[in-house]
């Protein structure tokens, strides 16, 4: 098996399992509206909050698919079949991180500017928040499926991984949101760039050595 048809079975799967993305994406709908009704109307302190409103809120909607990301091969014995069929443990995970971010992190990114205009964000920051979120949105992917990896097998592995992957989210965070609102957006844009290249490469590559360890 190629890393390309494992892409494609797993997108596949995703479709069968429609429900896990669309509640995903209704969750982080919803808690974007709570905060409106929360802080008010005011254009002006919805407009200064929106940023890191959209960021928090696709943060934590990403986190909601991750459970099935490794525990239904795990369990059925799909996860050492995949390790027995010549692809490597970082060609997995990183397919797997490519997966959920083509069926969660993508369809976030699509909805991300309708939202953000209900929150008031003026209307030249959306190219911008954008811009953000599509390097951000991979590094939810490829740290939330680390962190998949990490807690495979594990008990209350649903409690731990947020645990594991919220800390690690935080820069990520801070300067994603900064750059909507900095006067000069440049330097958190490439802040937000050289930890996604870091992250591109290092976080399949320790979520094949967990699944290695799980499998064992």
């Amino acid at each position: 098996m190629s890393m390309r048809q494992l892409i494609l079975r797993e997108l596949k799967l995703a479709l069968r399992h429609g429900a896990d993305t669309a509640s995903a994406l209704l969750f982080f709908v919803i808690a974007g509206t709570l905060f409106a009704f929360a802080v008010g109307p005011g254009p002006q302190i919805l407009g200064r909050i929106a940023a890191g409103v959209v960021w928090v809120c696709a943060l934590l909607a990403a986190l909601l698919p991750l459970d099935r990301l490794f525990g239904a091969d795990f369990e059925d014995g799909t996860l050492d079949l995949l390790l027995l069929s010549g692809l490597t443990s970082y060609e997995i995970a990183f397919a797997k991180a490519a997966v959920h971010w083509l069926t969660t992190g993508l369809p976030l990114l699509i909805i991300a500017a309708p939202l953000a205009i209900m929150l008031r964000l003026p209307g030249n920051d959306i190219p911008l928040l954008l811009a953000t979120l599509a390097p951000g949105t991979m590094i939810l992917s490829l740290l939330g499926t680390l962190a998949a990896a990490i807690t495979l097998g594990a008990r209350r592995s649903a409690v731990l991984m947020p645990l594991i992957t919220l800390p690690l989210t935080i820069p990520a965070l801070i300067f994603g949101s900064a750059a909507v609102t900095a006067t000069h957006p440049a330097a958190p844009l490439y802040m937000l760039g050289a930890m996604f290249l870091a992250t591109l490469p290092l976080a399949p590559l320790a979520a094949g050595a967990a699944l290695r360890a799980a499998a064992e």
